[in-house]
């Protein structure tokens, strides 16, 4: 009886099992933690791919006093990469700038394109300069050079 009451008490308690298991997997694999009950830990969060998630496993079963895992980890996948940038040919871009400033009324600026790059010069009043330069971004180029004077 004696026996099993120290046996009992040198028993790792699971608060320190529960400790010792989130030690090492915040250095492990980050984003995932445990909780530990009866010797049990049972793994919760996200992780990027099965070897994060396989590495979170080892390393809780590697603490000593650990009966068995429970691995919940998820495994998400990485965002989409981003859509290409579309830049219009040349022509396109300057076609698109010319009626976008004739739409808006605004004369005297004159649009030059070339390697998908536009340059506005001329003179324009600073109130039409947010309507020029929205005018020439909307045509998608790779640039604008903006050497308008301003009245």
């Amino acid at each position: 009886m004696m026996m099993g009451v120290l046996l009992y008490a040198c028993k790792p308690s699971d608060a320190k099992l529960q400790k010792e298991v989130n030690d090492k997997l915040a250095t492990a694999a980050p984003g995932v933690i445990a909780e530990v009950k009866g010797g049990v830990a049972t793994l919760s969060g996200e992780v990027m791919d099965e070897a994060a998630k396989t590495g979170a496993e080892e390393a809780a079963q590697g603490v000593k006093g650990i009966k068995s895992v429970t691995n919940n980890v998820m495994v998400t996948p990485p965002p989409p990469p981003p859509a290409p940038v579309v830049i219009n040919p040349d022509d396109l871009v300057r076609n698109s700038v010319d009626s976008s400033l004739q739409a808006a009324g605004i004369s005297g600026v004159t649009a030059t394109v070339a390697n998908g790059e536009v340059t506005l010069t001329g003179t324009i009043k600073k109130a039409d300069l947010k309507k020029v330069m929205q005018a020439a971004n909307e045509s998608k180029p790779k640039k604008v050079v903006n050497k308008l004077t301003l009245q």
